[in-house]
């Protein structure tokens, strides 16, 4: 059981794959759905923490003179950067929650702080935001949308 829920973490981890991979992954490993939800998501939110301090304190120094790193930030701040200008922190967590390539944690969290977002504001939008996402994918993967729209027939 710990080797699964260990394996689940670093999964939840990987950039690109975050909780999207990890909750299918989960279930497919035979944990518990709710287990699932909380652990993704949890670990998932405090990815926050080291990308937004770590940026916060490394950027100037080191980053901004890596071209594959300006050309993701360039990338998050033209797909992300309408949804909080419209919306405020609730585009924020919409940004974060749409399960699909370069949104989820990584990306918002890059957002807040491109945008200087208050950092606790950010935190509260992107872990509501993987909450939200957390819970598209567990539906997804446990059938419940396919079963609802069969229901709704």
């Amino acid at each position: 059981m710990i080797e699964k829920i260990g394996l689940v973490i670093i999964t939840t981890l990987l950039p690109f794959i975050e909780l999207r991979g990890s909750i299918p992954l989960a279930l497919s490993l035979g944990l518990n759905p709710i287990l699932t939800l909380v652990l993704t998501v949890l670990v998932n939110s405090l990815l926050f923490f080291p990308i937004f301090f770590g940026l916060k304190a490394f950027y100037d120094v080191l980053l901004s003179k890596i071209k594959f790193s300006n050309g993701i930030i360039e990338r998050v701040r033209r797909r992300g950067s309408p949804y909080v200008e419209k919306y405020g922190l609730i585009g924020l967590a919409i940004f974060v929650a749409i399960p699909a390539p370069f949104t989820g944690v990584y990306s918002g969290t890059i957002l807040g702080w491109l945008l200087n977002l208050e950092w606790k504001k950010a935190f509260l939008a992107v872990a509501f935001g993987a909450f939200v996402a957390g819970l598209t994918v567990l539906g997804a993967s446990l059938g419940l949308f396919a079963s609802l729209a069969l229901i709704l027939k």
